[in-house]
């Protein structure tokens, strides 16, 4: 075999390089690099202290510094004091350092532009299916579901209703994402959001201060014991709901379009939202005004919920103890010799949201 044929060259003189893949060659171009800055930045990774005449290979002198002196500008290399002759010396930055946040900026630019075409596609699927006059369409994978899901709420015009049970089942988005996906850019359109949420939410510190965050916004939300569904409907033409709610694999939801169907869904969401009791902001002008501690009526207003004093007390960061000391002082304060009474007083006196003043106790207090 020959020296070429065993990848041995000739004694005292260096290995040839491997021929590289052409593409290879201008892959820094695809970083903001021009041809002539990536061929000199290549030379200069390999031979420290150059001077321009001696990167004459890709460019010319003259060009040769002028390309140095870009590098330089851009952070990609540096330049030292000229010699006696009034020589510069360059040398190239670390490829970590000086190429890390351009790669960077270029990994966070594909990204959005995956996130386009993303969209694009559910944009398009839902262009077709509405032509097509389908009734119904059927999404599979959480990827799908999820991009349909935003979709919906960013082309929502007047309004945004949702059902969320607290199901142990893997959220396709979760409060937390829907939240600074979606929620403050709907707000901003003027688009109404109302949702109905489970009681178990509250009793988590993180999707509970999510929620009295959406609250503070804006948004109208509604507690309730039991939620049968998973729903999301915009605008009352199109609505986005679970195959089967407690399917654990590969998910598969459906978009039901305006039928029969989408109807009955607007009806069942109605109904759950009106017989919920709806949470409030706390700590407005109005409360600290009022002949009750704010953070009494929000106690008042979490027990009247439905939240057990533990979860109560998570809620708003005091302890257990603290909990039942101020309800026990509540009582005491306007006569009530139990909690239901406590709830009826709270109602009449107009501590809990959206209920009148009237003479029955409020139910489940």
């Amino acid at each position: 075999m020959t020296g070429a044929e065993t990848g041995r060259g000739e004694p005292g003189r260096p290995e040839a390089a491997a021929p590289r893949d052409p593409v290879d060659m201008s892959l820094l171009t695809l970083l903001g690099l021009g041809a002539d800055e990536d061929a000199v930045y290549r030379l200069l990774v390999d031979r420290p202290d150059s001077e321009p005449a001696g990167l004459a290979g890709p460019v010319s002198g003259p060009e040769a510094a002028r390309v140095l002196d870009s590098l330089v500008e851009r952070g990609l290399a540096s330049a030292s004091r000229p010699d006696a002759d009034g020589t510069v010396r360059y040398r190239a930055a670390s490829p970590v350092l000086a190429l890390g946040p351009l790669l960077e900026s270029r990994r966070s630019a594909l990204h959005r532009v995956e996130s386009l075409v993303g969209d694009l596609t559910e944009r398009h699927r839902a262009a077709q299916s509405h032509a097509s006059g389908a009734p119904v369409e059927v999404l599979s994978g959480p990827a799908a579901i999820r991009r349909r899901l935003l979709t919906m709420q960013r082309q929502a015009r007047t309004e945004v209703c949702t059902l969320v049970p607290a199901r142990h089942v893997p959220a396709v988005l979760s409060f937390e994402d829907n939240h600074e996906e979606v929620d403050s850019e709907m707000m901003d359109r003027g688009v109404t959001v109302r949702s109905v949420v489970e009681r178990e939410w509250l009793e988590h510190p993180e999707t509970a201060a999510v929620l009295a965050s959406c609250v503070a916004q804006g948004q109208h939300i509604s507690v309730t014991d039991r939620l049968p569904i998973k729903l999301a409907i915009v605008d009352r033409r199109v609505a986005l709901l679970p195959l089967d709610p407690e399917r654990e694999a590969e998910p598969v939801a459906l978009v039901v379009h305006r039928t029969g169907l989408l109807t009955a869904l607007v009806s069942l969401f109605e109904e759950h939202f009106e017989k919920g009791w709806r949470l409030s902001v706390s700590g407005t002008e109005e409360e600290h005004e009022a002949p009750v501690a704010a953070i009494d009526r929000q106690i008042v207003v979490l027990l009247h919920v439905g939240l057990t004093d533990a979860a109560i007390a998570r809620q708003l960061g005091m302890g257990h103890r603290t909990v039942q000391r101020r309800l026990h002082a509540l009582m005491d304060e306007v006569g009530a010799a139990t909690r239901f009474q406590l709830g009826w007083y709270a109602a009449r006196a107009g501590w809990l949201p959206d209920i009148a003043d009237n003479s029955a106790a409020p139910e489940g207090s």
